[in-house]
Formats: structure tokens, sequence, C-alpha cells
């Protein structure tokens, strides 16, 4: 028996911003994403960035879960500005929603008397063995939202790569 311990799941961060993208804006949501994975025990093998827009989004979605198993999670893009079109670009990829997760973290942001998650728009779904999750553009939201749905997350991705429910 070896005392190192197995390998996490596997995850990417994509992150969705024309400010970022044009390097006027720093990534503090992709990076803040990348550090809370990795102490969760995720191997995040993958942080891209990608402009605003549906097809930016669903053609970055595509690279990203090409022959893919682990989670995918996007940060920013969710809310309800012109550019913000992120939904509709993980909609053009995902096979089958995955709603419970998407209403978990839109109750986890509306918690305490803060109301900001019921302006995300952001959806869950799979691609394969690839469970893609989106997630506000703030740093804070983003953590706050992938905390709401992190226990089920390696659960989830052992029943998508044939494993039994429990």
């Amino acid at each position: 028996m070896s005392d190192t311990p197995a390998p996490g799941p596997a995850a990417k961060v994509l992150t969705v911003s024309d400010g970022v993208a044009d390097g006027t804006r720093d990534d503090r949501s992709g990076r803040a994403l990348v550090e809370r994975l990795g102490a969760a025990g995720f191997r995040v093998v993958d942080h891209r960035i990608t402009a605003d827009g549906v097809d930016a989004v669903a053609g970055a979605l595509r690279a990203l879960t090409a022959g893919f198993a682990g989670l995918v999670v996007t940060t920013g893009g969710t809310g309800f500005g012109p550019r913000d079109l992120t939904p509709e670009g993980t909609r053009a990829v995902i096979e089958r929603e995955a709603p419970g997760l998407a209403e978990t973290m839109r109750t986890a942001s509306n918690a305490g008397g803060r109301t900001f998650g019921m302006l995300s728009r952001g959806v869950c779904g799979t691609v394969g063995a690839a469970l893609v999750c989106n997630l506000p553009g703030s740093s804070g939201g983003a953590v706050e939202c992938l905390e709401a749905v992190l226990a089920a997350l390696p659960h989830a991705l052992d029943l998508l790569a044939g494993g039994r429910p429990h």
C-alpha cells in the first residue's frame, strides 16, 4: 500500500470576460476558483480565458469538454448585461441540464438577506463525462456558489464516469 493519496477529480476553469480577454481587467475570480478547487482536492488541469458571447463560450466549452472526464466551472457572464451570454453558450454545448446544482447555488447567494443570487442566470449540465457549472463573475460570488455544491461534485462526477448510485 502506498501512502500517496489518490489524485482528486480533474477540474478546468474558464473565465468569461471581454475585459480579462483583452487585458484590461484582472482575472480575480478565475484565480480564486483555481485556488479553492485545489484546496478541495481537485486537480486543476487547465485555466482558460474567453471573451463574452454565445459563440466564444460555446467554442471554449467544446474544447474544454472534448474527451474530458471532470468538472468545468465558468466564471462570468451570468447576469443581465447585454454581453452576459454564458448560459446561452453553455446550453448550446451541454447534453443534459443539472438544475438542482444551479438552483442550490442561487439559493446560497440569496442567504443572509442578500439578493444577488436571484439575478444569476447560470446553468449546470453534462457533456459526456464532464460536468459544467456556470458561476458568477465576482470572486466572492464564484467561490460562494462553488462552496454550495462542492460536497456533491465528486459523487456527480463518479456517476458520470459510470459509478453506481450510493
